[in-house]
């Protein structure tokens, strides 16, 4: 809600208060300054009421806009030096070796890593891009384009940018890569904070937001550890196009400033959506939020077109350059504004009629959209044959208990703590830092604000096709759209992370932004000041300006001893184990052999030695899927002839076993890999505890543990070939002739406990 004055006082200009944003007077003394500005505007166009008289102060305000961004700036560059120390002092990265650089890049990280590593090492950038899109060393006995499966451009382009830049003689690769990805971390920040200043008028709200978010680093990022991970570099797109729709929303734009915007939006979308495969559910998300502020008329029709129009394109244009990939043609995001839009164009007078009429036309509207949605999606994957994204949904219906519990895709991703629900230990944390208060005040008073002005929008039939800053003249209560639009997306998307722990990164640096809003703008402490009457314009700013620099005050005081012990805090990279393993398949085994084992040590494997892998952690292929859990049988109760047969069906030449997942005690019994297989294959669980009454005993031991013996049924299928107290490593005998050669000596390192 918000009443403009004309004018604007030098204290608003030395703080960098947009025209736009000049006075915002809350519900009790609305009206009275409505009708006082109408007494001082009479006469005059009615319209010409929302266009500011600014005095000459136009140096000044370039000054604190200048001043502001440069605050930006500053302080991206801090939150990207501080993961940048927490990354080099957690490792002691500068002086690992190459090997062990290279085995910090954990699980999927690593397998991301490896393409920008192939794009060096091609002879040519032609050639790299060829050897991408005709790899046929990701899978074994396959030929894929890892640039249509995969989201992996960036790496790409760092490949490229990397060999053309006059850098190579004083930056290392690595460095080059990590360096880059800290930036993007930067420019989040600054996302972020633009988003806080938009809203509030006020760059003290960007600084604040910037200090939250690096306050609150444990639940805001995890880049300092998992730096080549999809999110991290997809996550700073967002936050850019969040800022954009912002901008977007507020009110008189002119139409160049609003073309110019969208094709900002545009790109940030474009951009976030090429780098990480998830990007289609985040849409979703954002579409349904789009879909609420059009069906509660806090948006014009314009607008929501506009920003369909933006999200559509932007898959579109990822579909060409992942060549054709059908998953983003079979998405529900896709799949629902095709029907948003189509419903939206041909049912007509849904904004009018009285409070009930409009009731039933939105539940009947929505009904149509989500039928039609549904509709569309199960046509296009049919037509396509897409079943690459059946996992995710599995898991949404195990996840609340509407579909099968002993799926094995769904299990691996229901175990993992990440997958869980938010720990509640989180709001602690957040509220040590005093970013959850202002953040459920902020919350919970414009939620109760957009209940009003919803009620109202709905009972007011006279209102529709009425510009939306026309509607605030005969209201005691208004809510800007970038307003409405930023409240609804830390609703949803704190929805999200409430249900799945992993999306709460989607959610905690919006929440910086969001509270320090609340904490700057005009709203709450204006309803407050009225509350109390005793609103005036000076105790108003006074409040905005003052309050923040106590909060910053506060939270130096109190973290930044604990910040600069933590950004200085000496540790080191120490998994010789694993250096000895990879040290041992780069030298001992030809180049193109293939390896069988665990996902993440697969992906290891190939960015350390380069060679050959059975599965990788990409887990969005169907196929892939499948070929996972067979080889993965090396950990349930099978026979050995069953496991060599699988492991040869794949083309595998070597199997790598790890004690640490054949005698897994991370897990609780029924989420150890191991009990997952038994649990799919219609076997007992090892251990005490109940099991459903259709399980049956396994016919043979447990393979992992079994291989170990040396019976002569395994020693007839298996050789080991090394050993240390974390791997075994076994090589696959192939027949009459493969047995005999296997018979001679084999280089082979034993290391026993």
């Amino acid at each position: 809600m918000e009443i403009r004055k004309r004018g604007l006082s030098k204290l608003e200009s030395y703080w960098g208060i947009s025209q736009d944003d000049v006075s915002a007077e809350s519900c009790g003394g609305a009206r009275e300054g409505l009708r006082v500005s109408e007494r001082e505007d009479s006469g005059r166009d009615s319209q010409n009421w929302y266009h500011l008289s600014i005095p000459p102060l136009w140096p000044w305000q370039t000054v604190v806009i200048a001043a502001g961004l440069v605050l930006a700036v500053l302080t991206g560059l801090a939150h990207a030096w501080c993961v940048y120390s927490i990354h080099e002092n957690l490792l002691w990265f500068s002086h690992l070796k190459e090997v062990e650089r290279e085995i910090s890049f954990r699980t999927e990280c690593g397998l991301y890593y490896s393409y920008y590593k192939q794009m060096l090492r091609a002879p040519s950038i032609q050639q790299g891009l060829s050897e991408l899109i005709n790899d046929n060393a990701t899978e074994s006995m396959r030929t894929i384009n890892l640039l249509q499966r995969m989201n992996i451009y960036q790496e790409v382009v760092l490949g490229v940018l990397y060999r053309i830049l006059p850098v190579q003689a004083y930056l290392e690769p690595v460095y080059f890569y990590i360096y880059t990805v800290f930036s993007l971390q930067a420019v989040y920040v600054i996302a972020l904070f633009i988003t806080s200043w938009l809203l509030s008028g006020s760059w003290l709200a960007g600084a604040l937001t910037g200090v939250w978010y690096i306050l609150n680093r444990v639940d805001t990022t995890r880049v300092e550890f998992t730096i080549s991970l999809r999110e991290n570099w997809s996550l700073p797109f967002f936050a850019l196009q969040i800022a954009a729709i912002t901008c977007y929303l507020r009110p008189h734009l002119k139409p160049i400033q609003q073309k110019v915007v969208l094709w900002l939006m545009f790109l940030a979308t474009l951009c976030f959506c090429l780098t990480w495969q998830f990007n289609q559910f985040i849409l979703l998300v954002q579409a349904l939020i789009i879909f609420t502020l059009d069906c509660l008329d806090l948006i014009s029709t314009e607008q929501v077109t506009c920003l369909y129009l933006v999200q559509v394109s932007s898959l579109l244009c990822v579909w060409l350059l992942q060549f054709c990939n059908s998953m983003i043609l079979g998405s529900l995001a896709l799949s629902f504004i095709v029907a948003a839009l189509f419903v939206k164009h041909f049912q007509r007078g849904l904004k009018t009629g009285g409070l009930a009429a409009r009731l039933g036309k939105l539940l009947l509207h929505t009904v149509l959209v989500l039928a039609l949605t549904i509709t569309i999606n199960y046509l296009a994957k049919q037509a396509l044959q897409l079943r690459s994204d059946e996992h995710i949904f599995k898991f949404i219906k195990s996840k609340f208990g509407l579909g099968p519990t002993r799926d094995f895709d769904a299990s691996l991703y229901l175990c993992e703590e990440a997958f869980g629900l938010l720990p509640l230990d989180t709001f602690d944390r957040l509220a040590g830092t005093l970013l959850a208060y202002p953040y459920l005040v902020t919350l919970i008073v414009l939620l109760v604000m957009l209940a009003l002005v919803t009620l109202a929008n709905l009972c007011d039939s006279s209102a529709v096709g009425r510009p939306l800053k026309g509607r605030c003249e005969a209201r005691p209560i208004c809510m800007r759209a970038d307003v409405a639009y930023n409240l609804l997306h830390t609703v949803f998307f704190g929805l999200l992370a409430f249900s799945t722990m992993r999306m709460k990164y989607l959610w905690t640096g919006h929440m910086c932004a969001f509270a320090a809003y609340g904490v700057c703008g005009k709203e709450l402490w204006s309803l407050c000041l009225n509350m109390i009457h005793c609103n005036t314009k000076t105790k108003l700013r006074l409040i905005r300006y003052t309050l923040p620099l106590v909060i910053l005050g506060f939270l130096y005081y109190k973290f930044w001893p604990k910040l600069m012990t933590e950004v200085s805090e000496l540790r080191e990279f120490y998994d010789p184990d694993t250096v000895e393993l990879m040290t041992w398949i780069s030298s001992k085994t030809p180049k193109k052999a293939v390896f069988a084992g665990s996902m993440q040590l697969l992906a290891g494997i190939k960015l350390c030695t380069g060679r050959v892998l059975t599965n990788h952690p990409h887990y969005e292929d169907r196929a892939l899927r499948e070929r996972t859990k067979q080889v993965y049988q090396i950990y349930a109760q099978q026979s050995p002839e069953e496991v060599h047969g699988i492991l040869r069906a794949a083309g595998a030449d070597f199997v790598v076993m790890e004690d640490s997942i054949c005698y897994e005690r991370r897990h609780g019994r029924g989420c150890r890999l191991r009990d997952l297989l038994d649990l799919a294959n219609g076997h007992i669980m090892d251990g005490p505890g109940d099991n459903d009454p259709d399980l049956v005993h396994a016919s043979h031991p447990r393979f992992c543990e079994s291989i170990k013996t040396d019976g002569p049924a395994y020693t007839a299928l298996f050789t080991r070939v090394f050993q240390n107290k974390t791997f075994h490593v076994y090589k696959l005998k192939r027949g009459k002739k493969r047995a005999k050669a296997d018979r001679e000596p084999v280089a082979m390192k034993d290391k026993t406990q």
